[in-house]
């Protein structure tokens, strides 16, 4: 009797402790974005209107630890619709909310839409932005931070501060003026690069320049993210190392840094001490690819301020590496590698996962280039500029299997279509099965490929042509994983994915006039398995556009969620396990 009592009473322990411990570690946070246009922001003294949410620009943080769930009211107030996308968020079995065109219909102007998404086993830094109409080119963009939960220690010790930066290149005009001329031949370049939302330190057109306070001695950690639309930039600090510690989720090994290149859509932690003597010093983002020597608007600065400082900042801006030196920039790329010994989201050390056994069932190869079709310039992938249909491809999917909107796999995955055609681009991938894609680019310009819902390997990547012989020189031990990598002109990139995360998810360039020119696809992972424990089904508030506007699914509503919801959700959670708790040892008392 006494060994039945004592099973029953480590079961019914077992059970509480699994659901006081995911109450404690799942925080819900309810934030209302109203989104709207703004032109007294001018911060390159132009005229010209900025995106803003709640009057800021760039945009609030969200602030979560790894297994919370957000909750995003936002209210457009644009005058054109509006959607929100979550760089590096992985929307596990939820793609639902990921806020891209082909997942999700927008919110039109005059309405509101809750996003509700979990940051669920992830850490690190990332970024949101408007993912439609060239809008980001306007603002609209802002920091996440996801945290380690405190049983999870963190491979370096606590820094003083955080600071985010955001850090882009920014047109002088309208975006929407930039937007409407994009198809014109000689359409301009960003002009400026500005730093969280704030022109160059000494410029006089700069309305002001961001600053960041630091005391001697103390340490801070530095996210840093490109927001831009076309450039990637080195950034640096004068007289100051860094010392690199993660990026888009990753512990990485740690490596101290000079300087450090940033491409568009990537993110980086760095670590920075206060070391020198009380002064002020420059923050330098050069971009890359480009003389900013009589072009100094495009060299975003801001100011290191030691808060005992009697001394501005002075002399020369510190000197970064050659813009034009590639193979730099490549050398820097392979030292990124994924620390093997450290915990990362979740108790389990991140090396206790090793690409180099894996078998790849399938390959992309995916090459970027330009053509003109129907008289105008566009960008393809494989010789194919996606054309955005009027209905979501996983609204479609959902409904009625993609019928009428898509054909999945009408364009292959290996090799270029014949000749360059507007289509709806949607590849298969193998559910669980270990996909290699290979980016090659033959652009000009230094191209950054994203894929939503996941992170990948980035196993190898250099200039020049590509080759399966290529495969040998691939590092499997210890690639970094992340969900943006950079493939330099002319040259290629190799990352492995595992499809464990179904849905149907964006396969972008960051560079966004080739985005918005075409230069994506959407990968479709299917699970066949209809169970709703291994993808989510359609939110009660979803919103329905194009073919499906009158459908018989889950009715549009606006949930407008307050942050009042939380202490309901909450204590009824709470109250959920006193319940559970209660009758759990009522049980052991009646036996």
């Amino acid at each position: 009797m006494a060994a039945k009592f004592s099973l029953e009473l480590v079961t019914c322990t077992i059970v509480l402790l699994t659901l006081f411990v995911t109450i404690v570690t799942s925080t819900d946070i309810f934030l209302d974005w109203h989104v709207s246009l703004d032109f007294n922001v001018k911060p390159v003294n132009a005229d010209q209107p900025v995106i803003t949410i709640n009057g800021m620009f760039p945009g609030p943080l969200i602030n979560a630890t790894t297994n919370d769930n957000v909750h995003v009211n936002v209210y457009n107030d644009l005058d054109e619709p509006l959607l929100f996308t979550w760089n590096g968020i992985q929307q596990r079995l939820n793609s639902w909310q990921d806020g891209v065109s082909g997942t999700n219909c927008p919110i039109q102007p005059g309405r509101n839409w809750t996003y509700v998404f979990q940051t669920k086993d992830q850490i690190g830094t990332f970024f949101y932005f408007p993912s439609i109409n060239f809008l980001k080119a306007g603002g609209g963009f802002g920091p996440i931070r996801v945290n380690n939960r405190p049983v999870i220690s963190v491979p370096f010790p606590k820094p003083e501060a955080e600071f985010d930066l955001l850090i882009g290149d920014w047109y002088q005009s309208s975006y929407k003026n930039v937007r409407s001329i994009l198809d014109a031949p000689d359409v301009v370049s960003p002009q400026w690069m500005l730093i969280n939302g704030k022109g160059p330190y000494m410029n006089p057109l700069s309305k002001t320049y961001e600053t960041i306070n630091v005391t001697q001695g103390k340490t801070y950690l530095l996210r840093i993210s490109n927001v831009g639309t076309a450039r990637s930039f080195n950034f640096r600090i004068q007289n100051h190392q860094m010392v690199l510690v993660e990026t888009e989720g990753s512990y990485v090994n740690q490596i101290q840094l000079e300087s450090l290149d940033v491409h568009v859509g990537q993110s980086y932690s760095v670590l920075v001490t206060a070391n020198q003597n009380p002064a002020d010093f420059y923050i330098v983002a050069s971009p890359k690819m480009s003389d900013a020597t009589n072009n100094k608007s495009f060299v975003g600065i801001a100011v290191l301020h030691y808060d005992n400082s009697t001394t501005q900042a002075n002399g020369s801006l510190p000197c970064g590496p050659d813009p034009f030196d590639l193979q730099y920039s490549i050398n820097q790329a392979n030292t990124i590698r994924w620390n093997l010994t450290t915990g990362a989201a979740r108790p389990n050390p991140q090396g206790t996962f090793n690409v180099a056994a894996v078998m790849i069932s399938q390959t992309f190869i995916l090459q970027a280039s330009t053509a003109t079709i129907d008289g105008l310039p566009r960008y393809t992938v494989n010789n194919v500029s996606y054309l955005t249909p009027d209905t979501p491809l996983k609204l479609a999917d959902y409904h009625a299997n993609g019928s009428g909107t898509y054909e999945l796999d009408a364009y292959s995955k290996n090799s270029s279509n014949a000749n360059a055609v507007h289509g709806v681009f949607v590849a298969s991938a193998l559910h669980k099965g270990w996909l290699e894609i290979v980016f090659k680019n033959n652009l000009d310009t230094i191209d950054a490929w994203h894929l939503d819902g996941y992170s990948f390997f980035v196993v190898g990547l250099g200039g020049g042509e590509w080759s399966p012989e290529l495969r040998f020189t691939y590092n499997l031990y210890d690639p970094v994983a992340r969900s943006t990598v950079q493939v330099y002109p002319g040259g290629w990139s190799a990352v492995y994915v595992f499809p464990d995360n179904p849905g149907i998810w964006n396969l972008r360039s960051q560079n966004l006039k080739s985005w918005y020119l075409g230069e994506e696809l959407y990968v479709r992972v299917n699970d066949p398995d209809p169970n709703p424990a291994k993808e989510k089904p359609p939110p009660q508030n979803i919103l329905l556009c194009g073919k499906l506007s009158s459908s018989k699914l889950p009715s549009a509503s606006p949930l407008s969620l307050t942050s009042s919801n939380a202490y309901t959700i909450h204590n009824t959670r709470f109250l959920i396990a006193m319940i559970t708790t209660t009758i759990c040892f009522l049980y052991i008392g009646l036996h």
